[in-house]
């Protein structure tokens, strides 16, 4: 079945709904839960119709609010990129990002395989011109007043030179501004030291031309920054490649369930810790909420034709609603017109700039 949207006025937000761990069960509890609380939203749903329909008929709140396109194949984790590429025409996946493709939808949400949703995102929705690599970009948690820091490149590409870096940055400043309101976002380049004779040459490289670009595209460029900064107040936007970035990522995640797993242990130490856990249990889950890794769910990846959030495989509803939220606050800001606006300005600017670096060494 291939319904047309209805919705007017709603920003329609196209989910595949078969990619995640736990099945489409989850993804329907989730956007049901993003309906809830935003009047304003609308979603294009892409999965065996069939079981999606019965599902969304359990959700009240999605009355009216759902298009369904029947897909019957499924990208799995286990599948390769370049094979989904080539056989992925009948997928979910496919069929959500084509209708950001056809204008029919703001934006795509996705929970399944991240290189292969990169790569047919990349065949069907085409970078931007003047992008070289897209960037996937996630938000940290961070002592920043907005309580989070963009970093990218987190997995996109494990490769970035200077003016590759040097369009992250650019992209990241873009995205801080319309995701997390910031008016002059502080941009910091992730090195091994903050001196500005340490690091690769293309680092260093990249360092001159962000540098040159800071005030021109009103941001503020705090230089070379350290792994401790990540998670601190120096930058709100960390630029790194993807091989740093995802090492990056995936080592915090397993420092927080390690700590939080160490904790657990602490509080079932004696009676006493147990009643010092229950006299705490409100701080306790203050820090919980704070450090939850769902309520930041989702990796954008910039730098194409339209926007993209890849939701974390094993999201729950919880965690699948915060991916469709940073959807449709992009979507309302109209963050892709104006990264595409940003990007187009600067991209022979650029070109300038490490023409004349490579000119002075």
């Amino acid at each position: 079945m291939t319904d047309q949207p209805t919705q007017t006025g709603r920003i329609i937000i196209s989910v595949d709904a078969m990619g995640g761990d736990s099945g489409p069960a989850v993804v329907v509890a989730g956007i049901a839960k993003s309906a809830d609380k935003n009047p304003k939203i609308g979603f294009i749903l892409h999965g065996q119709e069939q079981e999606l329909r019965k599902l969304v008929a359990k959700r009240r709140v999605l009355d009216g609010r759902v298009v369904f396109r029947d897909c019957p194949d499924v990208v799995t984790m286990e599948d390769k990129p370049s094979q989904v590429v080539r056989s992925g025409k009948n997928t979910s996946m496919w069929s959500a990002l084509e209708a950001v493709r056809a204008g029919e939808a703001h934006g795509a949400v996705s929970c399944g395989n991240t290189g292969a949703l990169m790569a047919m995102s990349m065949l069907r929705l085409r970078k931007l011109p003047g992008v070289n690599r897209p960037a996937i970009a996630i938000l940290w948690p961070s002592r920043n007043p907005h309580g989070f820091n963009v970093m990218l490149d987190v997995g996109a590409d494990v490769r970035a030179d200077a003016k590759d870096l040097l369009q992250y940055a650019l992209m990241g400043a873009s995205y801080a501004r319309n995701g997390m309101a910031l008016s002059r976002p502080r941009i910091g380049l992730l090195n091994v030291g903050t001196e500005e004779h340490k690091g690769r040459a293309e680092l260093k490289e990249a360092h001159a031309m962000i540098s040159d670009f800071a005030d021109q595209a009103n941001f503020e460029f705090v230089g070379f920054v350290e792994g401790s900064d990540i998670p601190g107040d120096k930058a709100d936007v960390i630029v790194t490649d993807g091989f740093t970035g995802n090492v990056a990522i995936k080592t915090g995640e397993g420092t927080a369930n390690l700590i939080g797993d160490l904790l657990r242990e602490a509080f079932k130490y004696s009676p006493l810790s147990r009643l010092a856990s229950i006299l705490a249990i409100t701080s306790l889950n203050r820090l919980k909420k704070r450090i939850d890794p769902r309520r930041v769910n989702g990796g954008v990846f910039l730098g194409l034709n339209g926007t993209v959030v890849k939701s974390h495989g094993g999201a729950d509803a919880t965690g699948v609603s915060a991916a469709v939220k940073l959807a449709f606050t992009l979507a309302e800001s109209g963050f892709a017109e104006k990264l595409a606006a940003r990007v187009a300005s600067t991209a022979a600017l650029a070109q300038d700039a490490a023409h004349s670096v490579s000119q002075s060494e």
